[in-house]
């Protein structure tokens, strides 16, 4: 209504984040509604792959927002917001409720630019421990990776197994504690280094989705 500037008899595409497309026309605009008639429905593939999960450990300053727009263009299926011993970034109960309810909004709206028809799921708010408490140990289908400047293989080498499902574990601005690193290894995360420059919390799990994504181009 207030972007497209689109007026009745208009054609337009909509989606409701099954994965279908629909070819619509506009049939009238109202200062809170528009009505559209639905016309072709088509199934698109705009999706990677392997089903990528980003765990981060939420950055501050409203960085999730715009890492939750970056990593839905560049195809994420689910992001887990966590909490680690050194979060800058604290939610419980309602607050963070509305805070995923806010970022789902914003990965609607990247899906709407796009051109995705799937939304990522945004799971609930949890504590770094608690998530790895409830994971189970890894299928031959799944790979972890665990972002770490210390003790860790260039992302290249553990890119050589094959796999449908790839969990990437991203630490907050200070970096995961070492007993939360120990922990994750203790839940089959492999250590891994994106080069020597020191990436902050809202760009090295995009840094490693913009590169698994390009592999499938």
């Amino acid at each position: 209504m207030q972007v497209l500037r689109l007026q009745p008899g208009s054609p337009l595409t909509l989606f409701d984040g099954s994965g279908h497309e629909w070819q619509a026309e506009v049939l009238a605009m109202g200062r809170s509604e528009v009505r559209v008639h639905l016309q072709a429905r088509h199934l698109v593939q705009r999706e990677l792959a392997q089903d990528v999960t980003l765990a981060v450990v939420m950055p501050a300053n409203d960085r999730m927002d715009g890492l939750v727009e970056k990593a839905t263009e560049l195809g994420v299926a689910c992001i887990q917001p966590l909490m680690s011993e050194r979060s800058v970034l604290r939610l419980s109960g309602e607050r963070a409720d509305k805070k995923a309810a806010h970022w789902t909004g914003v990965a609607i709206a990247a899906c709407e630019q796009s051109g995705r028809t799937k939304v990522p799921r945004i799971a609930p708010v949890k504590s770094l421990a608690a998530w790895l408490a409830e994971l189970a140990q890894p299928t031959l289908e799944q790979r972890r990776w665990l972002l770490s400047p210390t003790a860790a293989q260039p992302l290249t080498s553990l890119n050589a197994v094959v796999a449908k499902q790839t969990l990437v574990l991203s630490g907050p601005e200070g970096g995961l504690s070492p007993a939360e690193e120990q922990a994750a290894r203790g839940r089959g995360f492999q250590a891994a280094q994106l080069g020597p420059r020191i990436l902050r919390a809202d760009t090295a799990p995009l840094a490693v989705l913009g590169w698994l994504s390009l592999q499938e181009v």
